[in-house]
């Protein structure tokens, strides 16, 4: 009964530090004037990723590069359909009001690049200069953009946005313990329930490959869950897309990237026949939120659900 316990303390854990962090985060654009779909991108995404950063690290070190690779794409494919889904299952999310073309071409652009170098048959030092490199580029016209705004707030300081939820006297200091607690309880969370989730699905005889693509990607993907649940019924449609498209980018550059510097990550041939094209027409499937302005009504998240259940389902066959 152990690890049934503690995987649910590790839901638990999730939940609670999703909230924190996205209260966290829309408070501090709010006292930056940074748009809070920017600071999702960055601190939230990063954040809620790094569940995924320290399994793929830990899998290189323990001689199991494959499940790295399995546990990021399988991220990426939940991200989209099971971390918009459910949450849209409880409530609309207006990402019509949200502007993410730059971000989503960035993200679409990050999954070609991984795909081509996955061709190479091998992520090496090489192909992690080429993705950090990468993210480089991405985080510094974040940066540029963040400035734009704030120089742009300082010269019309009336026209901020009132957020729900958000207090703009909060201090300073309770802002970062919101930050604090959402980074620290995210991985915490996480770590408590992967770690036991596997260890009941190897009672049942699960093989490592399907638990890196299903059980350790979906455990790894809840901290995104947590964070877009909480965001998505505080009306922060901006979090909730922004966290997706930040935490997919990150999961392809820096993960892979980093893990990559550790040690060789063959990418079995699997991976190129199937999994990674599941996982860029999922990206895919963003297309009419992103250039068509419309929300993820509960239809939607019907959709989005039941085609990650169908992906479960050719998996776990």
């Amino acid at each position: 009964m152990m690890p049934w316990s503690l995987s649910g303390l590790g839901l638990v854990i999730l939940l609670l530090a999703g909230d924190s962090l996205v209260k966290g985060a829309v408070n501090l654009s709010l006292r930056l004037g940074v748009p809070a779909l920017i600071v999702s991108l960055t601190i939230v995404a990063f954040g809620t990723s790094a569940p995924e950063l320290l399994i793929a690290v830990e899998a290189i070190l323990d001689d199991a590069p494959g499940l790295a690779m399995g546990n990021v794409v399988g991220s990426n494919t939940a991200n989209i359909l099971l971390v918009l889904g459910i949450p849209a299952l409880l409530a609309t999310m207006h990402t019509s009001e949200c502007d993410t073309k730059k971000t989503f071409n960035y993200m679409i652009a990050a999954s070609i690049l991984f795909i081509a170098l996955a061709f190479r048959g091998t992520f090496d030092w090489v192909a992690a200069i080429v993705l950090l490199g990468a993210l480089a580029f991405v985080l510094f016209d974040q940066a540029m953009e963040a400035k734009g705004h704030r120089d742009a707030d300082a010269a019309t300081p009336d026209v901020d946005e009132e957020i729900e939820g958000v207090d703009p006297d909060l201090p300073g200091w309770r802002i970062a313990v919101f930050l604090i607690l959402g980074l620290i309880g995210l991985p915490l969370g996480a770590s408590l329930l992967v770690d036991n989730a596997t260890i009941i699905a190897k009672m049942y005889g699960v093989s490592d490959t399907v638990i890196g693509l299903t059980l350790v990607a979906i455990g790894t993907s809840l901290p995104e869950l947590a964070t877009t649940v909480m965001a998505a019924l505080r009306r922060q449609a901006d979090v909730a897309l922004g966290n997706v498209i930040g935490s997919n980018m990150f999961n392809l550059l820096a993960i892979i990237g980093i893990a990559s510097l550790v040690g060789p990550i063959p990418v079995d041939q699997a991976f190129l026949r199937f999994d990674l094209w599941v996982m860029l027409a999922a990206s895919i499937l963003l297309v009419p939120f992103v250039y068509m302005r419309r929300d993820i009504t509960r239809i939607w998240g019907v959709i989005l659900t039941a085609l990650y259940v169908a992906y479960l389902a050719v998996v776990l066959s």
